[in-house]
């Protein structure tokens, strides 16, 4: 068979995943191109890529997702592909033709598989075809649907046809809820995929997620690299996958990978792609959708594996058959992937966008980090939130999650409030060691693991943060004054040896008795300490603490506070000294009163539901405010009447800005 040459592509996508596929081009020695909106101007994946390119400023729409501009800048770049990555625009059989359009080679499925499979209704019809199970659905217009709403065997889960990753997905427990549940989640498609419609299916209570990963040449060849369970999800979207699934038996893994590959020989598939299953208390399993795309937890596979998918991907793009024959693979060990988000667990998961101050990625064996950025940077409230993913190799899964606890603790991400904490105590999850988990377990747990990861802070030692805090502030006083002792420029109460330092609220004593270059020792509260500084570089700090050698790492953000990561956790810093004191900033109060509504996040005002003069209740929705592409509905916390509305539709505020004021 004829096979094209590759010197050139284009990655038409941002974050981890565009560096992810720059990474396997250079390995390959073919040359790469960023494409970049203007407030992705410093990003990695520009940085690292051989050639960038500008797409503007503008909403997704007039980036991303603009696929002239995309075409545009392969055309003027010299590229000879297009790799789309996932999201955006990787499932778009628009762009696959605009690529066959203008001779350049789309590095994924040809369109008519992927509007066959990439769209949930079709794929689902075509799962019903070839005899493969599928659990109840009901397609149509949203008036059909909503006609049938006394039907629906409820909970009914609401999907976005055109999509994937949680987007668009909504659960309805009663009829009442249906149309309003609908619409937002068309809006949410229209927004994340260019493609507001949505389709309604039955709901599996207490199911595991389950997804074949394939391979499939232009020659007939068709593989699978085995099995991921991704059952571990908040908000639907997942945040936890493995590999190989600790439910399933080696009957039921055979069962799963040959339907998988037998609808992917059903429709002439080609390139990578993901079958996805819902499996049940029973072990029964019902198709769900196809990703006609590379998936956000392929590293697993890799891991296990050892096959590089992207570089599969190019290799088939080019026409050539597969390197790989069903024999030759033969996994390895477990696998298990965490993506770290920038998001408030014991805040509904909602988005933490804004500027990272330290950032340290884990260096061990059998760990492996993707990553969209490489230090201090700002996450933007305009993009998925997902910083990192981290994948952990092991003999088996138990010594998997052991590497995966030790690669968090070593994870240093300062600035911006993450979901690492929560992501350690799910991994130390009873119930999750035993595998007693079903896509619910985060919603389940909730309370348990926040209690969980309350107790783990309260579990160290107030003061050897304080000490460490010291140490680093000093510290940073000799690198600016370029002297020899770290305590000479220590402040005017240098004299005085007695200063208080603020933990997270909890104002702590500290007496300095004796000093020595680079040595202190005195009392913090009640209790004596000796610290030593040793060394420090790049936000690293190393010091004998009363005798033990500790590693810190700290920051400092806007407020000029302090960030130090003690034992893998984050406490905030400060000396009362330094900050204007008649300020309390501990118990600031940051959410207004019930009278004045702010947005949890900043974000932009998508719909306006309430008017001035309206009589509200407890839990109306008066307002909804999209970031990160989420939507996050502002209700009313009691009985009230709107008095004004200070914020109009596409309106982008923050979350000290007042948006409704009710009396």
């Amino acid at each position: 068979m004829n096979s094209k040459r590759i010197h050139k592509v284009l990655i038409a996508n941002r974050g981890e995943i565009a560096v992810r596929v720059i990474k396997t081009l250079r390995k390959l020695h073919i040359a790469s191109v960023a494409v970049f909106a203007d407030n992705d101007a410093n990003a990695l994946h520009r940085r690292l890529a051989d050639e960038a390119y500008p797409l503007g400023g503008g909403a997704l729409k007039d980036t991303y997702l603009n696929i002239q501009k995309i075409i545009d800048a392969a055309l003027v770049a010299g590229a000879d592909a297009i790799h789309p990555g996932y999201g955006f625009l990787s499932e778009s059989p628009e762009l696959v033709e605009a690529c066959d359009a203008n001779n350049l080679i789309f590095i994924g499925p040809d369109a008519q598989s992927m509007r066959l499979m990439g769209n949930k209704i079709a794929s689902r019809k075509v799962a019903i075809e070839n005899g493969i199970p599928v659990t109840f659905g009901m397609m149509g217009e949203q008036d059909e649907i909503l006609s049938m709403a006394d039907t629906l065997p409820y909970p009914v889960l609401i999907k976005a046809a055109a999509g994937g990753g949680g987007k668009g997905m909504h659960i309805v427990w009663k009829k009442e809820d249906l149309q309003w549940e609908m619409e937002s989640a068309s809006r949410e498609a229209k927004k994340y995929f260019g493609d507001g419609t949505v389709f309604v299916e039955q709901y599996i209570e207490h199911p595991r997620h389950i997804e074949v990963q394939v391979l499939a040449d232009g020659v007939g060849n068709v593989i699978h690299l085995h099995e991921r369970e991704c059952t571990i999800q908040r908000r639907y979207q997942k945040i936890i996958e493995e590999s190989p699934s600790p439910t399933l038996t080696e009957e039921k893994r055979q069962a799963l990978c040959d339907t998988a590959v037998k609808l992917c020989q059903k429709i002439k598939y080609r390139n990578a792609g993901t079958v996805e299953f819902l499996v049940d208390k029973d072990m029964n399993f019902y198709f769900l959708e196809m990703n006609t795309r590379i998936q956000v937890e392929h590293p697993v596979t890799e891991m296990r594996t050892g096959i590089d998918i992207v570089e599969e991907q190019i290799r088939i793009a080019r026409g050539k058959e597969m390197g790989w024959t069903q024999d030759m693979i033969q996994p390895q060990g477990h696998a298990i992937e965490l993506r770290l988000y920038a998001e408030n667990p014991e805040n509904g998961f909602l988005p933490t966008p804004g500027k990272v101050t330290a950032y340290h990625e884990p260096q061990l064996r059998g760990v492996r980090v993707d990553s969209s950025i490489d230090g201090a940077c700002t996450i933007s409230e305009a993009y998925d939130p997902m910083i990192a993913k981290l994948t952990c190799h092991a003999k088996d899964r138990q010594s998997a999650i052991e590497t995966a606890r030790n690669a968090l603790k070593q994870f240093i991400i300062q600035g911006l409030i993450t979901n690492k904490a929560y992501l350690w105590e799910v991994i130390k999850n009873r119930d999750f060691a035993e595998n007693k988990v079903d896509t619910g377990f985060c919603a389940h747990h909730q309370e348990e693991l926040m209690k969980a990861m309350h107790e783990s802070r309260s579990q160290l030692c107030i003061n050897d943060v304080v000490a460490s805090f010291l140490v680093y502030d000093f510290c940073k006083r000799r690198f600016e004054n370029q002297t020899e002792n770290v305590w000479e420029t220590i402040g005017y109460w240098r004299y005085h040896m007695q200063l208080t330092i603020d933990v997270e609220g909890q104002r702590i004593p500290v007496r300095i008795s004796d000093t020595s270059a680079g040595k202190a020792m005195g009392q913090i509260g009640e209790n004596p300490f000796t610290v030593e500084f040793i060394h420090y570089e790049h936000n690293q700090l190393k010091i004998l603490l009363n005798g033990r050698s500790e590693t810190v790492y700290c920051s400092v953000n806007d407020e000029q506070k302090t960030i130090v990561n003690f034992h893998g956790l984050n406490f905030t810093c400060y000396r009362t000294d330094q900050l204007n004191d008649t300020t309390d900033y501990a118990t600031k109060e940051t959410v207004n009163d019930k009278s004045r509504l702010v947005s949890p996040m900043p974000g932009k005002v998508v719909k306006i539901y309430v008017a001035e003069g309206d009589e509200v209740k407890e839990g109306t929705i008066m307002i909804v405010v999209e970031a990160m592409k989420m939507e996050n509905n502002i209700v009313a916390s009691g009985k009230a009447k709107v008095k004004r509305i200070l914020v109009a539709e596409n309106q982008m505020v923050d979350n000290k800005m007042q948006l409704i004021e009710l009396e």
